[in-house]
């Protein structure tokens, strides 16, 4: 029998297990400051396509891009739509539930993922992003993106 990944059903939560470690590693060792800087770093060269198709396309292009992203991760969400403002509320999220039930510890820095991950993703795009809300036990979150004004 011959296989390939693509024959699988998208699934990475460990990815999320392995890097809830990571930011536990780096936190312990060199700080928080430490753990937003790699996140930056990662964010600013993984996404860059992505802050390419914000700056060129709007928030249409990150709105397509969550609702593949939370549809692919089976989360239960929401988003909330204009030209010059998303909200992107998640009910729970699936790496947190992940990592919980794996039996390990959620890094304090986790929401780091989020908060440092998109206003990387956002830089030099014409747009912000604030972490309104979250809730580090589930990681339920509302997201906000708004066109930054001059």
């Amino acid at each position: 029998m011959e296989r390939k990944a693509s024959d699988n059903a998208y699934l990475h939560k460990d990815f999320h297990s392995a890097l809830n470690q990571a930011l536990i590693y780096l936190e312990q060792n060199f700080g928080a400051g430490a753990v937003r800087e790699y996140l930056h770093q990662f964010a600013r060269t993984f996404y860059s396509p992505l802050s390419r198709d914000l700056k060129e396309r709007g928030l249409e292009a990150l709105k397509t891009h969550l609702e593949k992203l939370y549809k692919l991760e089976g989360a239960k969400f929401s988003i909330k739509f204009s030209p010059d403002e998303l909200i992107l509320s998640v009910d729970a999220c699936p790496a947190v539930g992940h990592i919980r039930k794996m039996g390990l510890p959620v890094s304090p820095q986790f929401s780091e993922t989020t908060r440092t991950v998109n206003a990387a993703i956002c830089e030099g795009t014409g747009y912000e992003f604030e972490l309104l809300e979250y809730d580090p036990e589930s990681g339920r979150r509302v997201e906000r993106y708004t066109r930054r004004h001059p």
